[in-house]
């Protein structure tokens, strides 16, 4: 079952480390490559948006479906795991919640930068006119 927390993981700080990169100052030709070379791994990279939106939805089930411990009878243990499980439940929707928002910005970011080189295409022709 951790395999798939530490697929999420990596995939998340290959997230970063791409926006990272699409929001350092590069001269405009370099911009361009990069934003196109990103441009062509998101639509399959889409993948880790339905990815982590079935991990939320498993970690909601289990949550709902998780035995408390909350009687007299409950053991210290027994107690030191139900809290460990529940800050492993949070640590993990924060994961998972950041593995779509990081996708989605850098969707914009490289919207962004082609609406801008569409506009800069545009202004070109009408001053050549």
């Amino acid at each position: 079952m951790a395999l798939q927390w530490l697929i999420l993981s990596y995939v998340v700080a290959a997230e970063v480390a791409i926006a990272l990169i699409l929001t350092l100052p590069y001269p405009m030709l370099l911009k361009k490559r990069i934003v196109s070379l990103v441009s062509l791994i998101l639509q399959p990279a889409a993948s880790i948006v339905a990815f982590a939106g079935f991990q939320l939805l498993d970690i909601y089930w289990k949550n709902e479906h998780r035995l408390e411990c909350s009687s007299e009878v409950c053991t210290a243990t027994e107690r030191d795991r139900y809290e460990k499980s529940i800050y492993k439940a949070q640590r993990n929707v924060v994961l998972c919640a950041a593995g779509i928002l990081l996708y989605w910005c850098i969707y914009r970011i490289c919207k962004y930068n082609k609406d801008l080189e569409h506009l800069e295409d545009l202004e070109k022709r009408y001053k050549s006119e």
